[in-house]
């Protein structure tokens, strides 16, 4: 039976890769995943890239905690050193997580003076090495996030061999960025937009290793975007667009897993935020936690505006409980939306 179940697991796993939103610094945290997970119930949410030597040293509860509801969660590491990588995700497979992703994608300072992120695509043998060892020391997937290149890179030499490698370190999965990162001179915000974006190299990469999953990422704004992206790749990762206008993930189920269509009920939505908030509070977090990945829930519908002053003003202030939640969806139309 528990072969069975293991199968089961791992297959929803594999399912669930099909539409993620991406692990994104200062936002998708614990509370911001809470939030995605009432607007969708299919696809993976993942964690802020969380540095390996914090998860060994530091405080692994407030790092690592999640909600059961989250699942498929999946922790996406940073680091360069193989043994540690290994022992977080040795770590978080303990903590529950279904799936470990190392962060080759990240081109922030602070990320490079690390030597992780982004500056590893210049190392391949050491990503090549890290995935290895993870890949001994758990048995939930391991799966890595890279951009197509750096700085003077050839995309069309690079990523190739860098894709060969982390398939034969034993990733099951991997996310391309179709942007290369510039380590000198573009910074963090500048290097989601400014470096163009090369589909077409990612889509001929799927092409050529039609037994490993290949995922895409950066540019996407948009559900049907999504889809247009699934006729070539095997899953599809929404970064701003999704937390930027979270209702959008509530057509996610519908229109990329082909679930029955249901029109979000707002009402639940609000009395599940209003409870975890209180849960959060009475552990002694602050409303503004929470409701700061609120904020533009309702982008676009009457009463928006008002909506995001309530919660961008009331729920900072000392004190401040879930009644502000209530207080910020009644100044919205919600009725109309339901409709």
């Amino acid at each position: 039976m528990s072969e069975i179940v293991e199968k089961a697991n791992k297959n929803n796993i594999v399912e669930s890769r099909r539409f993620a939103v991406a692990p994104m610094i200062d936002w998708t945290d614990r509370h911001c995943r809470y939030l995605h997970r009432q607007l969708m119930r299919r696809g993976q949410v993942y964690t802020e890239m969380i540095v390996a030597d914090a998860i060994i040293h530091g405080d692994r509860e407030r790092l690592l905690g999640f909600d059961p509801v989250e699942h498929p969660v999946v922790l996406q590491l940073g680091g360069s050193d193989a043994d540690k990588l290994a022992e977080a995700a040795r770590i978080g497979e303990a903590f529950g997580y279904d799936e470990i992703n190392l962060n080759v994608g990240c081109p922030s300072d602070r990320v490079q003076s690390g030597t992780f992120g982004a500056c590893l695509m210049l190392s391949p043998e050491i990503v090549e090495r890290a995935v290895g060892a993870m890949r001994k020391a758990v048995s939930v997937p391991v799966t890595v996030k890279c951009r197509i290149g750096v700085d003077e890179q050839d995309p069309d030499i690079v990523l190739p061999d860098f894709i060969e490698r982390m398939a034969g370190a034993g990733a099951e999965a991997i996310w391309v960025h179709a942007r290369k990162a510039w380590l000198k001179g573009l910074s963090p915000k500048e290097n989601r937009t400014i470096p163009p974006l090369d589909y077409p190299l990612v889509w001929r990469m799927k092409a050529l290793h039609p037994d490993l999953f290949i995922g895409i990422n950066g540019g996407i704004g948009s559900l049907d975007e999504a889809q247009s992206q699934l006729a070539h790749m095997d899953g599809v990762m929404l970064g701003r667009a999704a937390y930027q206008t979270p209702s959008i993930l509530g057509e996610v189920d519908a229109r990329l897993f082909d679930d029955a269509a249901e029109a979000v009920d707002w009402f639940a939505l609000r009395d599940a935020m209003m409870a975890y908030a209180e849960r959060q509070i009475a552990d002694g977090g602050r409303l503004s936690q929470v409701t700061r990945h609120m904020v533009g829930l309702f982008s676009g519908m009457e009463g928006a505006r008002r909506y995001r002053q309530i919660l961008s003003t009331e729920a900072t202030k000392p004190g401040a409980g879930p009644e502000v939640i209530a207080r910020a969806f009644d100044a919205v139309a919600l009725e109309a939306a339901v409709a």
